[in-house]
């Protein structure tokens, strides 16, 4: 043996010897299946599974419903009613459902029971703005019959509307509006229609929900206006004051006030495309087009974008 070989059992010897110092024990591996055969390999998951259990929470959690301009402008068919898939979040409103207090006959009485408390309103001639004397920071520039005439919630906002919290059908109470307002109109085009008609509308296009989904959502308050934001604005427009105002005043400034997001959104729109001159129904086909739907949804909330807020808007550099 020469002197490697020598060295090198030496060290094996007293590799072993440490192994036995540390109780190291070996490796033993298990018997082969009493069948003979060797047991079977793990199977790969080639695809998740879902969990067995479900958390109560989790499920019963709200889903976020986003505002997009996507989702505004999907076609709405009317008559319908909304089934109560979930608990709709109310970031954006703020509040919490408007369950009705008192029984229905008196909450029915008490849609018509009332008489102006206010004056009518005074309109700047340079802005074209609206002044409330005892709510100076509501300032829609669009009046009730302006609305109207001009086409909005395509033609079907005093339609026939099944109300699920109240259990009543309400009908006809467009005829409540002062006939100035609607004299010359197609009622059963823009007022009644069964079906909603983008066609109506002043920019031609879907936008917004249902009654009935802002009944589900909890936006309308029953004890006052049944059909919610515009009906109130009608009546307040005509004089009547209640406990809601605070409430759609509020609403009103959060969606197309001085800082309301919807008004925002749209002179943002308007910035973004180089347009310094407002929406124009008759321009050339080749003139940059700004959100019609952006537009029918102020609308809606009686505001519509004046040449003096975009002119402000550009000069803030778009603050």
């Amino acid at each position: 043996m020469n002197d490697y070989e020598a060295r090198r059992q030496e060290k094996i010897k007293k590799n072993q010897a440490l192994l036995a110092g540390l109780d190291i024990k070996p490796i033993v591996t298990k018997p082969e299946r009493g069948n003979g055969r060797p047991p079977p390999k793990k199977r790969k998951l080639t695809e998740t599974t879902a969990p067995s259990r479900t958390s109560a929470r989790i499920a019963s959690a709200p889903v976020r419903q986003p505002y997009n301009e996507d989702e505004l402008s999907k076609p709405i068919a009317f008559p319908r009613s909304v089934p109560k898939k979930r608990k709709i979040e109310q970031a954006d409103e703020g509040e919490e459902s408007l369950v009705p207090a008192k029984n229905v006959d008196e909450i029915q009485a008490g849609w018509t029971n009332w008489k102006p408390e206010a004056p009518p309103p005074t309109r700047e001639d340079s802005t074209m703005v609206f002044q409330f004397e005892d709510y100076p920071d509501f300032r829609p520039n669009k009046s009730p019959e302006e609305m109207l005439r001009e086409g909005c919630f395509g033609g079907s906002y005093f339609r026939p509307l099944k109300s699920r919290k109240l259990g009543v059908v309400v009908q006809d109470d467009w005829k409540e509006l002062p006939s100035e307002w609607i004299s010359g109109l197609n009622v059963d085009r823009f007022l009644k229609s069964p079906t909603y008609n983008p066609d109506v509308n002043k920019f031609k296009v879907s936008c917004g929900q249902s009654i009935e989904e802002w009944e589900a959502a909890g936006w309308i308050s029953h004890e006052h206006d049944v059909r919610g934001w515009f009906q109130w604005y009608c009546r307040f427009f005509q004089g009547r004051r209640c406990e809601d105002d605070d409430r759609q005043v509020s609403r009103w400034k959060k969606c197309v006030g001085e800082t309301g997001r919807w008004r925002r959104m749209l002179l943002k729109k308007y910035m973004a495309l180089g347009v310094r001159e407002v929406f124009d129904d008759g321009a050339e086909e080749e003139a940059p087009e700004v959100s019609p739907v952006m537009h029918q949804t102020c609308h809606h909330w009686g505001f519509e974008v004046r040449q003096d807020d975009l002119d402000r808007y550009w000069a803030s550099g778009g603050r």
